[in-house]
């Protein structure tokens, strides 16, 4: 019997890897849209089609790091880099003959204002305004843009992925290991997470669930400020002092990291409103829940399905 299929764009970061895998073990055909050589290359649109024709799902995880600066180069190429490649899988699909069922894009919880005075939904929440919302709202538009009949169309509004081998974790927890986890700025922005495990779980849910479509906020329900989240880290890797970064000290040291402090102070309140009406159950809904899988044991998680 035909394995089931699945694509992946701009799968060889550390969701892609860990996506590509979870799928793997679970007989799915995973092709991966990249630049890398071994990979379908995103200007081989034969390669696309083929890859995209009679497959399940399209997961679209493409777009530059936003950790550099913002200088207008940086800019272009973090705009285009999402805009750019949606446009590329959408004209790919509609030559399909048999597009796939299902096409789920990345989007980012960033498009929310920046939020100390209560939480942003699907149906309340509030835009923010520049650069970086700016690019979320263009990649939605351009994702929308396209009228899939035979596809149904998701995006993830995405908080900051937490996993073992990749993405934030690595960085945070080399500042506590230095003494320097304390809280960043004034330490009352908020901080909306995800579990990795919990972001592959509502992947599997949305395409578990026909009736499902349009934005969906990914991120865990409840949301922490940052004093709160570095005090968590610190106390899962029992280091019992970290010294605070004042905001000046972190608009020097983002300017000779080559990054932006927005990462770190914008306060993005985000809870999954949709997610929970609809019946999903979050395997890691606390961030203590989340930080004892990833900082105090080993093991990786087996999938339980969450629905």
């Amino acid at each position: 019997m035909k394995k089931k299929k699945i694509v992946i764009a701009g799968g060889t970061g550390f969701i892609g890897k860990y996506l590509a895998g979870k799928f793997e073990v679970m007989d799915y055909e995973v092709l991966i849209i990249s630049r890398n050589v071994t990979h379908i290359n995103w200007e081989d649109e034969k390669g696309m089609i083929d890859a995209l024709e009679n497959s399940d799902m399209l997961i679209n995880l493409a777009g530059k790091s936003v950790d550099c600066r913002y200088t207008q180069k940086n800019k272009k190429e973090i705009l285009l880099s999402r805009t750019g490649t949606t446009v590329k899988l959408g004209e790919a699909i509609l030559r399909c003959k048999n597009p796939p069922v299902l096409w789920i894009n990345s989007g980012t919880a960033t498009i929310y204002r920046h939020a100390e005075d209560r939480p942003m939904t699907e149906t309340k929440g509030e835009i923010g305004k520049g650069f970086s919302v700016d690019v979320a709202t263009a990649w939605e538009k351009t994702f929308f843009s396209f009228k899939l009949p035979k596809t149904r169309m998701v995006v993830l509004r995405m908080a900051i992925v937490l996993g073992k081998n990749g993405g934030v974790i690595n960085p945070l927890t080399n500042l506590v290991r230095f003494g320097l986890g304390g809280k960043q700025g004034k330490g009352t922005q908020m901080f909306s997470w995800i579990h990795i495990v919990d972001l592959y779980n509502i992947i599997r849910f949305i395409q578990s669930q026909n009736q499902l479509e349009g934005i969906f906020n990914c991120a865990a329900p409840n949301p922490v400020d940052n004093k709160t989240f570095m005090t968590s880290l610190r106390q899962k890797m029992n280091i019992g002092i970290g010294l605070p970064s004042a905001e000046w000290l972190l608009n020097i040291g983002a300017y000779f990291i080559n990054t932006e402090t927005e990462l770190i102070l914008k306060s993005r309140w985000v809870t999954p409103e949709r997610l929970i009406l609809s019946g999903f159950c979050f395997e890691y809904p606390t961030i203590d829940d989340a930080l004892t899988n990833i900082i105090e044991k080993r093991e990786d998680v087996d999938f339980k399905p969450a629905y």
